[in-house]
C-alpha cells in the first residue's frame, strides 16, 4: 500500500530531478529478477558480518560486531532503489547499521573488489559505518552518529544548489537519506526539517525504515501517524508503504477489513511477538475474538498465514517501486517503509536482535534457502543470466564521470594593512573579509559565509551588505528604501551569505557539505560559519563528523569566554580553547589582535578546498583592545617573520635582557599580561611576554620534537628557545589546562591561570578578579614562581 498524504497530490517530476530511470510498472519477469538480486544482497550483507565475527581469526577475543538484523530490514528498499530508480547524479546517505548492504550492492555492481568483503571492521578494511574517506567503494555520505546521516543530504542539496548558482556546475539529482525510525528521536533531525530553507528542496527524499525497534527494545506506541503529521505540517510530501501484495489481497476477502483493523491497531510489541509464533500459535493470537477474522485465518494454509504477517510494504518490491515512482520533486518527500528488523533471518522481529549474530548452522540454512554456497560465499551471478545482466545494466546506468577539478583560488598571505586605534578581534573578521574583496576578488568570490541568525551581532553586517544573501530565487527587500535600515537583506541566487534558523547543528551540517564541493563537483568553496562561541559545544559533534567526512571549513566562535562579562555565565565559554586543541583535522586559533585575525584567517582559507587540506576554528572576542600593543614590526622582513610565527602558533610580544619569568598569554588576556609585565618590570622583575595564537600547533610541534608525529617544530626554537627558559605563567580566557603543556617544553616550574568555574554577570574588572585573571593576580602568580 502506498498512501499519499491527503491534500498533497503528487505532481510530475521536474526536469532537474526526474523520477525513476525505469518507471514502468514492475512486471512479473522484472520482479522475479529483482527478487533474485534481493536474495543475493541479503546473503552477502549477512555473510560479510558473519565472516568478520565467526570466520576471520580474532586473537584478542574482542567483539567485532555488525548488524545483521538492521541490514536485513533495508535489503528490499536498497535493492529497489539501486536497481530500479537511482541515477548517476543522485546521492544516497545510508543508515549506519546498513553499511554491509551498501557494500553488497557495490560488489554486485563491480565497484568493490571481492578481497574487501572479508575485511569488515578490520584495520584498513571496510569501515563499521559508511565512510566517504575511508571505505574503498563509493560512499556518498559518511554516516555513523545517529541522526547526522539523515540530515546530511539536506545540506548536500543546498551546497549543490549554491555551486550550481555560482558556477553552473553541480548538476542535479535527488538527495536520498535512508534512516531508521529510531533516528527520528534525534533533535537534530527536527531542527533540519523545520529550517525555513528546507521546504523548497524538492530533490530531498527521506526513506524511513519503520522496523519499530531500537537497540534495546520494541519501540512502544504507534508513532507513524504523529510523525506523518509533523512532516506534512513542515510542507513535505508523505508517502507510506505499509502492506505488501499478499496482505492487500487478503484485505479484500471476507474478514479482510477486520484483519486490516486488527493489524493497524495492534501495539508494536504485539505485532513483533507474532513474528516469533508458529502457524498454530498465530491461529490462536491473531483473531482476537472476531468471528469474520477467525474464519479468514482458518481458511489460510500455514505457509500463507506465516507469510501474511511478514508481508509489509518495505519488503514488497512492487509497492516500493510504486512509491518511488510517486515522488513529487516540487517539495521534500518522506517515505515511511514498514519493515521487519531481521527480515528473512532466524532473528527477525526479536526485540534483542540488534547486535545478534547468526550461528554457523543458521548461516548454512540461510545459504540453502537463498541459493548461496557457504563454502564460496562471494560467488557472483552466472554470466549470461538475467540477474547478471541487470547488474551490468545498473552499473552502466549509475556510472559517474569524474568532475573536472578546479584549483582553489590563490590567497594573499598579508593584505598590508596595519590596524590602529582600538578594535576587537570579532570586528576584525568582517573587516578582513571586506578587505579581501578588494585585495583578492577572485578569492573573495569563493568565500561563502553561514550563520544561524547572528550575522549582525557577530559583525558580518558589512560583508552581508557587500555580497548579499544567497537564495534560490530573488526575493523582494521590503526595507530597501527604509533610511534607518543598516543591514540590507538582499536575497538572490548570486548572494554569498547563507542564513539559517537558530540551530547550530544545522549551521555546521551545511558548513561541512559546503566544504566538500571541491571533491564532489570539483568546485572548491571557502566556507566560513559564524556562531556564538558558547554554542560551539552544541555544534561540535556534527562539525567534527563533517571534518571526518572530508568537509573543509572554518568555524568562527564569537564572542568568547568570560570576557563577555555583562552577558553572564550562560554565555561565557570555558572549554572551547581545549576543544580546539584536541579536535582532529582542525587548526584552532585565538588571535589577540586584528592583524592576527587577518593572518590566521588567510592562512586558514588557504588550506580549504584541496587534497590534504584541513579545517580551522577561530575563537574571537568582543573586547576592545589598543592595537598599538601588537607592536607590528615596520620592517617588511620582520613583519613577515611575525606573520609566520602568528600562523605557526605563537610569537614573542616582549623580550627583556635577563628575564626571570615568562608570561604566555592568549587572546583577550594579552592586555593583562602586558600590564603585569610593566608592573613587574617596575619591581625589578623583568619578564618575557609570549602571545600564543594556537595551542594545538604548539602541541604538535612539541610532539614532533619528541618524534611522535610529523609536524614542523621550528616555532618552539624561535619563541621558546632554551636560552630563555624561565619559570612560566600561562593565562587564557578558558580552561587553564589548554596551555599547561608549555611548561614541558623545557621542564620549567609553571602556574596555569584560566577559567575553571561557571561565570556570572558583572563588569570586566569584576569578572576577571573573580576568576583570578586580573593584573594583580598575574603579578602575584609570577612572583610566587620565584
Amino acid at each position: 500500500m502506498t498512501d499519499v498524504t491527503p491534500g498533497h497530490p503528487t505532481s510530475p517530476a521536474t526536469a532537474t530531478a526526474t523520477a525513476a530511470t525505469d518507471t514502468r510498472t514492475l512486471s512479473t519477469e522484472d520482479g522475479s529478477v529483482l527478487e533474485e538480486i534481493e536474495r543475493r544482497v541479503l546473503w552477502l550483507s549477512t555473510a560479510i558480518i558473519h565472516h568478520a565475527n565467526r570466520v576471520r581469526p580474532n586473537p584478542s577475543g574482542l567483539k567485532v560486531g555488525g548488524h545483521q538484523a538492521s541490514s536485513a530490514s533495508m535489503v528490499s528498499v536498497m535493492t529497489s532503489l539501486w536497481f530500479r530508480h537511482l541515477r548517476p547524479e543522485d546521492r544516497v546517505s545510508v543508515k549506519p547499521h546498513a553499511s554491509p548492504v551498501l557494500h553488497a550492492v557495490n560488489y554486485l555492481l563491480g565497484s568493490l573488489d571481492e578481497r574487501h568483503l572479508t575485511t569488515l571492521r578490520s584495520f584498513g578494511g571496510l569501515q563499521s559505518y559508511p565512510s566517504r574517506t575511508k571505505d574503498p567503494d563509493p560512499v556518498d555520505y559518511s554516516t555513523g552518529s545517529v541522526g547526522l546521516g539523515a540530515t546530511a543530504p539536506v545540506w548536500g542539496a543546498i551546497a549543490r544548489r549554491y555551486v550550481a548558482d555560482r558556477t553552473g556546475d553541480g548538476g542535479s539529482g535527488r538527495q536520498y537519506a535512508l534512516l531508521g525510525d529510531a533516528e527520528l528521536d534525534e533533535g537534530a533531525v527536527w531542527e533540519a526539517v523545520l529550517d525555513p530553507a528546507v521546504a523548497d528542496l524538492g530533490e530531498l527524499v527521506w526513506v524511513v525504515d519503520v522496523n519499530r525497534q531500537s537497540l534495546d527494545r520494541v519501540v512502544p506506541g504507534i508513532a507513524v501517524d504523529r510523525l506523518r503529521a509533523m512532516f506534512a505540517g513542515a510542507g513535505w510530501q508523505v508517502l507510506t508503504v505499509k502492506y505488501g501484495r499478499l496482505l492487500e489481497e487478503l484485505f479484500t476477502r471476507p474478514g479482510g477489513a477486520e484483519l486490516h483493523t486488527r493489524i493497524d491497531r495492534m501495539p508494536n510489541a504485539e505485532y513483533q511477538r507474532l513474528l516469533r509464533c508458529s502457524a498454530q500459535e498465530l491461529r490462536l493470537r491473531l483473531p482476537d475474538g472476531g468471528e469474520p477474522l477467525a474464519r479468514l485465518v482458518a481458511e489460510l494454509d500455514d505457509a500463507t498465514l506465516l507469510a501474511a504477517v511478514r508481508n509489509l510494504g518495505g519488503h514488497d518490491l512492487g509497492a516500493l517501486d510504486h512509491a518511488f515512482g510517486a515522488i513529487d520533486d516540487t517539495r521534500p518527500t518522506v517515505v515511511f517503509a514498514y519493515t521487519i528488523k531481521g527480515h528473512g533471518l532466524p532473528t527477525e522481529g526479536h526485540p534483542q536482535n540488534h547486535s545478534a549474530l547468526l550461528t554457523a548452522e543458521q548461516v548454512r540454512e540461510l545459504a540453502d534457502r537463498l541459493g548461496a554456497d557457504p563454502e564460496a560465499p562471494w560467488t557472483r551471478f552466472p554470466d549470461g543470466g538475467a540477474a547478471a545482466a541487470l547488474c551490468e545494466r545498473t552499473a552502466e546506468r549509475l556510472r559517474r564521470t569524474e568532475p573536472v577539478r578546479h584549483d582553489p583560488p590563490t590567497l594573499p598571505t598579508d593584505m598590508g594593512r596595519t590596524p590602529s586605534g582600538t578594535a576587537t578581534t570579532q570586528a576584525a573578521l568582517g573587516r578582513t573579509l571586506l578587505d579581501l574583496t578588494r585585495a583578492a576578488p577572485e578569492a573573495a568570490e569563493a568565500v561563502v559565509t553561514v550563520s544561524p541568525d547572528v550575522s549582525s551581532s557577530t559583525n558580518l553586517g558589512g560583508w552581508v551588505n557587500k555580497v548579499g544573501v544567497w537564495s534560490p530565487t530573488e526575493r523582494v527587500d521590503w526595507f530597501a528604501d527604509d533610511p534607518e535600515t543598516i543591514l540590507h537583506w538582499r536575497e538572490r541566487p548570486t548572494g554569498r551569505h547563507i542564513e539559517l534558523g537558530i540551530a547550530e547543528t544545522n549551521l555546521v551540517g551545511l558548513l561541512g557539505e559546503l566544504g566538500t564541493t571541491w571533491s564532489r563537483w570539483g568546485r572548491p568553496l571557502l566556507p566560513i560559519g559564524v556562531l556564538y562561541d558558547p554554542f560551539v559545544e552544541r555544534a561540535l559533534e556534527p562539525w567534527s563528523f563533517g571534518i571526518y567526512a572530508g568537509g573543509q571549513s572554518i568555524l568562527v566562535g564569537t564572542p568568547s569566554g568570560v570576557t563577555l562579562a555583562p552577558e553572564g555565565g550562560a554565555h561565557q565559554s570555558i572549554k572551547t580553547p581545549s576543544i580546539g586543541l584536541e579536535q582532529p583535522g582542525c587548526t584552532a586559533y585565538e588571535p589577540a589582535f586584528a592583524i592576527d585575525v587577518e593572518w590566521t584567517l588567510l592562512a586558514s582559507l588557504a588550506r580549504l578546498g584541496r587534497p590534504g587540506g584541513g579545517s580551522a576554528y577561530l575563537r574571537l572576542s568582543t573586547r576592545p583592545v589598543d592595537q598599538s600593543l601588537a607592536a607590528v614590526p615596520a620592517d617588511p622582513a620582520a613583519r613577515e617573520r611575525r606573520r609566520r610565527q602568528v600562523v605557526a602558533g605563537a610569537y614573542a610580544l616582549r623580550r627583556t635582557e635577563a628575564p626571570r619569568a615568562t608570561i604566555a598569554a592568549m587572546g583577550a588576556m594579552v592586555p593583562e599580561a602586558l600590564a603585569a609585565a610593566d608592573r613587574l618590570s617596575d619591581l625589578g622583575f623583568p619578564v618575557d611576554v609570549v602571545c600564543v595564537t594556537s595551542p594545538g600547533l604548539l602541541f604538535q610541534a612539541l610532539r614532533a620534537r619528541q618524534g611522535r608525529e610529523e609536524a614542523p617544530s621550528w616555532i618552539l626554537d624561535q619563541v621558546f628557545p632554551a636560552s630563555r627558559a624561565t619559570p612560566l605563567l600561562t593565562v587564557l580566557d578558558g580552561h587553564p589546562h589548554t596551555l599547561a603543556f608549555l611548561a614541558t617544553i623545557h621542564g620549567v616550574p609553571a602556574t596555569t591561570l584560566g577559567v575553571t568555574g561557571f561565570g556570572q554577570s558583572g563588569s570586566l574588572e569584576e569578572v576577571y578578579r573573580h576568576h583570578g585573571l586580573d593584573t594583580d593576580s598575574l603579578v602575584a602568580a609570577v612572583l610566587d614562581l620565584e
